[in-house]
């Protein structure tokens, strides 16, 4: 029995607290925080009417280490989630570190001033995670997340050697909006304009925003336009599984997002240097951010479904294998379950089952580390338990290849 305290109340937060209140008969006490108390407080009344569960509730900037080693130290939690925004891993971390609290993440650190994620921030809290004997688990969303572990899955699995890694995220849902993002508009919208990047012979390969893409199949879907983009549990993959000769990631948008897209990139909307208007500073992608319906807002009306998986090709027993393993999201079922959508969902479900492993024992050991590092097996038995079931296809021609 533990308690969690769970720092950001967004689309994601508001999913990974349902399902940690799903998982009551291992979590005792919940708090929920976040820098707007009453997003915190309307989420706390959904979890009631849903599980009859009470979570508490609290005000916190969690750029301030201070703030946050007060609120661990009051609540006195076993594991700190942070679903909150990229710019506070490191004060978060930092407050954990002092209260030697275990901490929990979905995706890596970014400066505030600069488009560029790598876990080099992150991993550099090892030594000192280690040394305080707590654990850090970094990325476990869905994509990084349950990608890592699918990786890790299949190496365990089904491969003596892996050597080309395709991972493939496909939003096929219509949310009825013109232009909208399905996580934070900020860092989505970075996140796509910078330069591609994936893995080949040993070094990295650098490419055009968007410049490489094609038609690619996806289960009870069809073929989708799919782009390569960097994402940042390639960087973790790569150096966990020193086999791939190749590993891209793959990401479906289409024609209006991406002329839209385009329209606001010309203009300048998705800067993120400050430029001086009427006296005052304010960063464009900032000022684009308020404008752009709230994520956690376009559930209501979404119907489609995602598909999200790996695809991977090495060798077995000196044959050459393929492995296919994924998971298919209907936007309109997770609304009807708990009022998300299902990009939201597919992060905030794996962020819950990665703190029901830690808490449990069974994803610890004291330092800092990638989700594929732990064994895959009791995250995937738990997977369709809490709402995302997963299929594969052994020895069958890859999508992606085609």
């Amino acid at each position: 029995m533990a308690k969690i305290l769970v720092i950001g109340a967004g689309g994601v937060g508001s999913v990974a607290v349902h399902k940690l209140a799903q998982a009551s008969h291992i979590f005792t006490d919940i708090m929920l925080a976040s820098r707007t108390k009453s997003k915190c407080d309307a989420i706390a009344v959904n979890v009631k009417e849903k599980f009859g569960k009470t979570i508490q509730t609290a005000s916190l900037d969690a750029d301030k280490v201070p703030e946050i080693v007060a609120l661990i130290k009051s609540f006195q939690p076993q594991l700190v989630l942070n679903v909150a925004l990229p710019y506070q891993d490191l004060t978060i971390m930092d407050a954990c570190l002092e209260t030697k609290v275990d901490y929990l993440d979905t995706a890596n650190y970014e400066p505030i001033d600069e488009a560029k994620y790598e876990y080099s921030w992150q991993w550099a809290y090892k030594d000192r995670y280690k040394e305080a004997g707590i654990t850090a688990v970094l990325g476990c969303g869905f994509d990084p997340g349950v990608t890592g572990v699918f990786t890790a899955y299949a190496k365990k699995h089904y491969f003596d050697e892996m050597h080309y890694l395709d991972i493939v995220d496909c939003n096929a849902g219509d949310h009825g909006k013109y232009f909208a993002t399905n996580f934070n508009p900020e860092i989505n919208i970075r996140e796509i304009t910078q330069k591609g990047r994936y893995w080949e012979n040993g070094t990295w390969v650098e490419t055009k925003p968007l410049e490489i893409h094609k038609p690619i199949e996806y289960p009870n879907i069809g073929a989708r336009e799919s782009y390569i983009l960097y994402h940042e549990e390639l960087e973790s993959l790569v150096k966990n599984f020193p086999k791939f000769k190749r590993a891209r990631f793959w990401m479906t948008f289409g024609e209006r997002y991406i002329t839209a897209l385009n329209v606001l990139q010309e203009v300048g909307l998705t800067s993120i240097k400050p430029i001086n208007y009427q006296g005052m500073d304010i960063v464009p992608l900032q000022f684009l951010k308020a404008l752009l319906p709230e994520p956690a807002s376009l559930g209501e009306n979404y119907k489609g479904t995602t598909s999200i998986g790996c695809q991977i090709r090495g060798i077995k027993d000196g044959e050459v294998r393929t492995y296919y393993v994924w998971n298919n999201c209907d936007h309109a079922e997770v609304y009807k379950e708990i009022k998300a959508q299902a990009v939201a969902y597919t992060t905030g479900v794996p962020a819950a089952i990665a703190a029901m492993l830690m808490v449990q024992g069974k994803w610890k050991a004291p330092g800092v580390f990638n989700v594929e590092e732990f064994d895959p097996d009791p995250f995937m038995k738990l997977l369709p338990e809490y709402g995302l079931p997963w299929h594969e296809q052994i020895d069958c021609p890859l999508p992606v290849e085609k």
